[in-house]
């Protein structure tokens, strides 16, 4: 008796703007599939016609309405030995985009995950910019109720990463209103529409003044939103008592002094001889 092979999940990156982003690959999978899972069927249609191929399988929606009871089906065909193609409106499913549900449940029950790497607004958004990209965090939506939406900026208002976000274009007036507030009016920010579609657009600038813009010019589109990160923290406005005290403190917990001396520099940004002289001044003085 032969026991069936499990099938594959494939998480097909679509293209966030221009269809001819798509790559080989996206037909090849789209074609042979058993199942295409596709967060709108309607655009699925209008990439395929652009693809110039015809899905060889069933075509279900699978989108936020109906994840959760679509799941189970999915996974059972897949145990069933087919392949699975998921497909969102653009760029990576689960990435703020259906489809962690159906990945969660697939990894669950052993069954091989893979993807079609594709197009990525944050991605793009980042190398637009302008802004630091060495370290970055994606953050998705903000909340819609404006107090959620200070208080999750407030949580990352010291992270020195740049932050990329998605928002909605109803939204992204008080969303940049509500970051110059919490980060500062002057941080850095890129507000990026459109990406590699016809009316692309990239507007840079002080997050207070792209707020104004936003405000009286509105913004139309698919919206991702770079902040730069927040800037590195100056040295402490500390006095030599303080210093010494600090420096005390360790050393009465354990730490030698030459341990306790550098790491009381880097936590005030000063640098170590400073605080090493003002310990010598210190032991000098009282003596």
């Amino acid at each position: 008796m032969t026991t069936q092979a499990a099938g594959v999940l494939v998480l097909a990156g679509t293209p966030i703007g221009d269809p001819a982003d798509a790559p080989p690959r996206l037909a090849t999978e789209l074609a042979g599939a058993d199942v295409v899972a596709a967060e709108d069927t309607r655009r699925l249609r209008r990439l395929t016609q652009a693809l110039g191929i015809e899905p060889g399988g069933r075509i279900v929606s699978y989108f936020e309405g109906n994840e959760a009871g679509r799941t189970p089906e999915l996974v059972e065909a897949l145990a069933g030995g087919a392949r699975v193609v998921l497909v969102t409106d653009a760029g990576m499913p689960s990435v703020s985009d259906p489809g962690y549900r159906l990945v969660a449940a697939a990894v669950e029950r052993g069954i091989t995950v893979t993807a079609v790497p594709g197009p990525s607004a944050v991605l793009t958004a980042l190398a637009v910019s302008g802004l630091p990209v060495d370290r970055f965090c994606f953050e998705g939506f903000l909340p819609r109720k404006p107090g959620e939406r200070l208080a999750r900026l407030r949580e990352v208002a010291a992270d020195r990463r740049t932050l990329v976000y998605f928002e909605a274009t109803h939204r992204i007036d008080a969303t940049l209103a509500a970051m110059a507030e919490v980060f500062g009016a002057e941080r850095r920010g890129a507000v990026c529409r459109e990406l590699t579609k016809t009316y692309e657009e990239v507007r840079r600038g002080p997050l207070a003044e792209l707020a104004r813009w936003a405000a009286e010019d509105g913004v139309r589109g698919e919206i991702t939103v770079v902040v730069e990160g927040a800037p590195a923290p100056g040295p402490a406005d500390l006095d030599p008592a303080e210093i010494v005290r600090r420096v005390a403190a360790r050393e009465a917990a354990g730490e030698r002094r030459k341990e306790a001396i550098a790491a009381v520099a880097a936590d005030a940004g000063l640098p170590k001889r400073e605080v090493f002289d003002a310990v010598v001044a210190a032991k000098h003085g009282g003596a």
